[in-house]
């Protein structure tokens, strides 16, 4: 299986890190291939502009979804994006490893999707949802909160974090054809102990050894 973990988070030594890290070396150690791209390491960009491409279909008025159709259809795409856009189509099972900010992704993470995720190459064209590009391909969000368990329930003090999470499962994921697995939650990682934390990336290593045999989640159109 070819997967790919898109990480997101400015210290690699945080506990997102360590997730980060427990995924690549178990699911490389259980002889899948493993392909990243560590956003703050690699130095990614995540303003959306001209930038995005080699190629110009209007060189007076930016309509992205515009120049993404084209530069699809010439090779347009700059380097970087291309470089990107190779990884997510190779990739049978994508992870994102994030923080929860703001109750969304980390700007950094958001910016990858804006520039990445490009009309005609990744979606359109009436290829969306059940017919999306990456229908067959599976994707999991594994994140951080920096409130409790109790504080993401329905009647939680932030709200249902499955709520939370609908406009990036439903919105992106089940958009571009991607099939979702259960969201991989850990509360509070800074307030917790060491062994806790140890507990926890041993848990998480084991669920991503039979990751396989895991069957999508029902993340609802509402």
């Amino acid at each position: 299986m070819d997967v790919l973990i898109v990480f997101a988070h400015p210290e690699p030594r945080s506990f997102n890190g360590a997730l980060f890290e427990t995924a690549v070396q178990t699911l490389t150690g259980a002889g899948h291939r493993v392909d990243t791209s560590d956003l703050y390491r690699i130095g990614f960009n995540p303003v959306s502009d001209r930038r995005n491409f080699v190629s110009v279909k209007d060189a007076d008025f930016l309509k992205l979804q515009l120049e993404e159709v084209h530069a699809t259809e010439v090779r347009g795409f700059a380097p970087d994006i291309e470089a990107e856009l190779m990884k997510l189509e190779a990739a049978d099972l994508m992870i994102w490893q994030f923080p929860l900010w703001w109750f969304g992704l980390p700007a950094i993470l958001k910016g990858w999707v804006d520039r990445v995720f490009a009309m005609g190459r990744t979606y359109g064209i009436g290829r969306i949802y059940e017919t999306g590009v990456f229908k067959g391909k599976r994707a999991l969000l594994s994140l951080t909160t920096g409130g409790p368990r109790e504080a993401y329930l329905p009647e939680g003090l932030n709200g249902d974090l499955d709520a939370i999470l609908r406009p990036i499962q439903r919105g992106i994921l089940e958009f571009t054809g991607f099939s979702v697995l259960r969201p991989e939650v850990h509360w509070q990682p800074a307030r917790a102990e060491a062994a806790q934390r140890q507990a926890w990336l041993e848990a998480w290593a084991t669920r991503l050894r039979g990751i396989e045999s895991e069957s999508p989640i029902d993340v609802g159109r509402y």
